[in-house]
């Protein structure tokens, strides 16, 4: 049988779950539900890593010992993740006595490699990621890129990692594999910072306490990531269980970008020491920003708590948001407008909409059971088609869960479901019921109807697993499992009884969204401009119309180059598209209203002109973050270029 193993990083116990958390969990959640429809034997792992200085320094500020500290924080991921329905099939903890085990075998035996020795270390030190830096690597103010945080001198006894033995090694590696770390360029950052050359690396720290002992020497604790990364191994028992054998072949670790290096150069050159085989990926996601500002405590406006979101809007709804707003790999951003557009459009428009008019229309036309099929009619329109949409979407979706974009996934599923909505129209079952005669036709397309349900519960249930059951308890399956679909109007037994029940996602009119936003944005944030049209995308006052303008007034415009590296269309928007722009390493969200001239597929890849300081918008419940540029006025003609490429990024002057 196939195997799946899928793992997030273990998540510091010195913080309270937040979007970032929810997003890598919940996107590792429905890798593994899909895997586990489809029968492979699956295994999901996620946990908390609780040792290090920066624990040690919170616990006693608090007046706790680190483990009581974690005890306490611990929790709050437990509960989050049911909340949020997440389906991890163990948990591990840095602190549990068979994680330590088998850090302490791994230890053992980087040291019978020739790997370790003992030095002593002088350089900067990040207490908050558990990091060294160069003095090259941090930002003005010897800051800490990742948290902006001072990086303090520490100059102690060390045990050494020989990591630069691997440096070659790693490059081969990566040369000949390069499909290990996605996306395609996280890869080509990773083999970049091999090349610049690899030191050894410092493993061990005497100045506290609070972490793994080193064999043999305890005055030393074992440096954090060396314990940490190790949890991808001792949680499914070491390297000679039964588990590891099945599992660890299929490796696949779902990371944010900011601890790609970890991932990418120090875990493996660990597992080379160990003489142990690398993971088959390591996929690192980008960093959500919320309302253009990064995640941050000091900015409360940014902390986005996914248990109240869970609460108030449903954890289906914010599942699908996660995962269907950003390709899974490319930086995104946040607003609680788009939550909420994706909620009506998507989500109730489009699959609750489905369900809760065929349901009724089921009841109506023939008594509320599942109808018989007639096998030829599915040869003819309009049936054919929804067949055929059924079967590609399947395909599609099977296609990008394997290659880990669920985004690309939803997009296919919902391909199908608004064709689904489309079959109802086009099949025209209210006029069939006044006809006897035509008694067989009503009652296949009863059935069709009902199985496109079915097939779009099923497809998406990896996404939205709470709902995809309340929609099988529906049709009259509370007890049948989640799989995978095979052949299309087949799947539904003729006889069962249907069970209608509540909308499956009430549709937030503008006073709940009010209220909701009230709820959900903290009073300091409350001043920010609120969800507002497409006339926020009109040009600054002082430049706008046919006037003269000062070089002044020009040079105040941001105008980049940038690369479509995503493009889709907007539910119930004719004329705009949703773009993810890659400006050299920085993505950007656009809403482009040029849909009439260019379809998606045609744009990928493709170099435009952006204009990057263009006051963030709201459109259809999607923020915009800035305007491509396009010729015309009504009508766009062409849009604007460049007569070579350039690098994504460059300043147009």
């Amino acid at each position: 049988m196939r195997a799946f193993y899928i793992t997030t990083p273990i998540y510091y116990v010195n913080d309270v779950p937040h979007l970032g958390h929810a997003y890598t969990t919940v996107a590792a959640d429905a890798l593994a539900r899909y895997h586990r429809a489809r029968g492979h034997a699956t295994w999901f792992l996620t946990g908390t890593d609780e040792h290090g200085q920066n624990i040690e320094d919170v616990a006693r500020a608090r007046g706790k010992t680190p483990k009581q500290h974690a005890d306490e924080v611990v929790v709050r991921f437990m509960d989050t993740w049911k909340r949020l329905d997440v389906s991890n099939d163990d948990f591990i903890r840095t602190t549990d006595e068979r994680h330590i085990k088998v850090v302490h075998e791994t230890w053992k035996r980087m040291e019978a490699a020739g790997d370790i020795y003992l030095g002593s270390y002088e350089g900067l030190y990040c207490k908050r990621c558990e990091a060294f830096y160069t003095e090259g690597q941090l930002e003005e103010g010897r800051r800490c890129p990742v948290h902006q945080a001072e990086a303090t001198v520490v100059k102690e006894p060390s045990y050494f990692f020989r990591m630069s033995k691997y440096q070659d090694r790693l490059l081969e590696y990566y040369e000949k594999n390069p499909q290990v770390v996605l996306p395609e360029m996280r890869r080509n950052e990773i083999v970049s910072f091999i090349r610049s050359g690899l030191r050894d690396l410092s493993i061990s720290r005497t100045s506290f306490k609070w972490g793994i002992p080193v064999p043999g020497d305890e005055k030393h604790v074992i440096y954090v990531w060396v314990d940490a990364l190790t949890n991808y191994i001792s949680a499914l028992g070491g390297e000679g269980s039964e588990k590891y054998k099945t599992f660890w072949p299929s490796a696949v670790h779902l990371i944010g970008k900011d601890i790609l290096r970890f991932h990418a150069v120090y875990w493996p050159a660990m597992l080379m020491s160990c003489g142990l085989p690398l993971p088959k990926h390591v996929l690192a996601h980008g960093w959500w920003t919320v309302r253009g500002q990064k995640i941050s405590k000091s900015l409360p406006a940014t902390r986005v708590d996914p248990n109240r979101l869970a609460e108030d809007i449903g954890p289906d709804s914010l599942r699908y948001f996660l995962l269907r707003e950003v390709p899974l790999g490319l930086d995104g951003d946040f607003s609680y407008e788009a939550l909420i557009g994706r909620h009506n459009s998507d989500l109730a428009n489009d699959l609750g909409n489905l369900l809760h008019r065929t349901l009724a229309m089921t009841e109506k036309y023939v008594g509320g059971v599942v109808p018989r099929v007639t096998p030829a009619l599915d040869e003819t329109e309009p049936h054919k088609t929804i067949a055929g949409l059924a079967i590609r979407a399947r395909d599609e979706a099977e296609r990008h869960f394997e290659a880990l974009a669920p985004s690309r996934a939803l997009e296919a599923i919902w391909e199908f479901i608004r064709g689904a909505n489309r079959y109802v129209d086009a099949a025209a079952p209210w006029t069939l019921a006044k006809d006897p005669a035509r008694r067989s036709e009503l009652d296949h397309v009863v059935h069709t109807f009902l199985e496109a349900g079915l097939w779009a519960a099923w497809l998406a249930a990896p996404v939205i697993p709470r709902k995809a059951r309340e929609i099988l308890g529906q049709l009259g399956l509370a007890d049948a499992p989640i799989r995978w679909p095979t052949a299309w109007n087949q799947e539904l037994s003729p006889g069962s009884r249907i069970q209608r029940g509540a909308p499956l996602f009430p549709r937030i009119d503008e006073a709940k969204q009010a209220e909701l936003l009230s709820r959900w944005i903290p009073p300091e944030a409350q001043a920010a401009p609120p969800s507002v049209g497409a006339a926020a995308l009109s040009q600054p006052e002082s430049v706008a119309g046919s006037g003269t303008i000062t070089y002044e007034e020009f040079a105040r415009l941001d105008l980049r180059t940038a690369v479509v590296k995503h493009a889709e269309h907007i539910p119930k928007a004719d004329k705009l598209l949703k773009l993810q722009l890659d400006m050299g390493g920085e993505t950007r969200q656009v809403v482009a209203g040029i849909a009439e001239a260019y379809k998606p597929e045609d744009l990928l890849g493709r170099q435009v002109i952006f204009l990057a300081n263009l006051k963030p918008a709201v459109i259809r419940g999607i923020e915009s973050q800035g305007m491509i540029l396009a010729a015309g006025d009504k009508q766009v003609l062409a849009l604007s270029a460049l007569d070579r490429d350039v690098p994504a990024g460059t300043k147009v002057r």
